[in-house]
């Protein structure tokens, strides 16, 4: 997957929460507007946020700042869909895992 002109139409919103220079590591929030295959991959990695623990779009600097992280550092907020059974608009939220505040917290000691 990749950006390419021609390609299908892929539109992801972003927010900057909170940077952290010294960890080399951005805090965004995102909306899509599409679901592309790795979408928020993709479009991270191609405007030089890729992240943290993406063993394909995240580059060797990013990756050597939280070598230890394991898994992709990517949380979903909020979804909803609608059920393609029942029809029904279905909704779901979730506060930050551990792992995730863990992560900035530890960006925000190196800011220190």
């Amino acid at each position: 997957m990749a950006v390419i002109a021609g390609g299908r139409d892929s539109i992801t919103h972003f927010e900057v929460l909170r940077e952290y220079p010294s960890s080399k590591v951005t805090h965004l929030r995102l909306k899509l507007e599409t679901g592309r295959t790795h979408q928020i991959r993709v479009h991270l990695s191609h405007i030089g946020h890729p992240v943290i623990g993406d063993p394909v779009y995240c580059n060797r600097a990013s990756q050597e700042v939280f070598k230890t992280f394991e898994g992709q550092c990517l949380h979903a907020k909020a979804i909803a869909f609608v059920h393609p059974i029942t029809g029904e608009r279905l909704s779901f939220e979730s506060e930050l895992p551990d792992y995730f505040t863990e992560l900035l917290e530890k960006a925000e000691n190196r800011e220190k």
